[in-house]
């Protein structure tokens, strides 16, 4: 397998134009001035404990989480301990820092998940993977569709021009690879075989968010939430719409609900027109 394969208001409206034609421009100033907000979500997910141990309780199924670019898995703990409680079976990727899909990384991706199936007798693995370990949870399971239950990826640019987002040239710096190929970015565009969400934000200061979103499908779902890019693991409204995306039982996948009182929180765009 190749590689890589509460403002929201006041952010300007899209157009459908930039969301199927034109490259969008990366997130400017502002939106990475509001980067600075991942504390204030950290410290929102403490106060939300009470709240998020209400949620419904995970069936132990196996659930991998990987890191972003340049990250560990010490970013992505408090997820993980959050799925635990919940009653999942968390397993962290355990390859260190994600510079990129070097040589060896995908090959050993792709063992630990069917060991980690294997550990757990033979149950298929969701997958969660945050910005640039989304990218590798999707190919992962379009990799390995009979071993993955479902992808759930958070600030992901798997779709449009990789240098719409503030991060390509640290990718290339960190990876040793280079970014623009036309075949590999239509490659890591096409959604896995299995019921895949992504988690999204208009104010993402790093990944524009129009290069989240899903093309149409039946099994594929966009769903939009007020986050930072570098708060995404520990917002508590991603955690919510995380958790209740790995709680469908197998075979019973149904898009995410925003009725009632998710309205205030939550958009769903399940169409790329519907994100203008």
């Amino acid at each position: 397998m190749t590689m890589p394969r509460a403002r929201r208001a006041a952010l300007p409206p899209a157009d459908e134009s930039a969301v199927r034609g034109q490259a969008p421009e990366p997130p400017g100033p502002l939106l990475v001035a509001l980067e600075g907000r991942a504390p204030l979500e950290y410290a929102a997910m403490l106060l939300a404990q009470p709240w998020l141990r209400r949620l419904p309780r995970g069936d132990d199924h196996p659930v991998m989480v990987y890191p972003g670019m340049g990250a560990n898995d010490a970013t992505t703990r408090p997820l993980r301990r959050f799925l635990s409680r919940l009653g999942y079976a968390t397993e962290a990727w355990g390859q260190g820092f994600n510079v990129g899909p070097r040589e060896g990384v995908i090959e050993r991706a792709k063992a630990d998940i069917c060991a980690l199936s294997d550990r757990h007798g033979g149950r298929a693995v969701s997958l969660v993977g945050w910005s640039l370990g989304g990218v590798y949870a999707r190919e992962l399971a379009t990799a390995l569709p009979a071993r993955v239950r479902c992808v759930v990826t958070l600030g992901t640019p798997f779709t449009g021009d990789p240098k719409s987002t503030n991060a390509w040239r640290l990718f290339q710096w960190l990876s040793g690879l280079r970014v623009g190929d036309p075949a590999l970015t239509r490659e890591i565009a096409a959604p896995p075989p299995v019921p895949t969400t992504s988690i999204f934000s208009r104010s993402d200061g790093i990944v524009s968010w129009r290069c989240s979103l899903n093309e149409p499908g039946p099994q594929v779902e966009n769903i939009e939430v007020p986050a930072s890019h570098l708060g995404m693991g520990v917002n508590p409204l991603v955690l919510y719409a995380v958790a209740d995306r790995l709680a469908q039982p197998v075979g019973q996948w149904r898009p995410f609900d925003i009725s009632g009182i998710r309205r205030r929180f939550f958009r769903s765009h399940p169409r790329l027109a519907d994100a203008a």
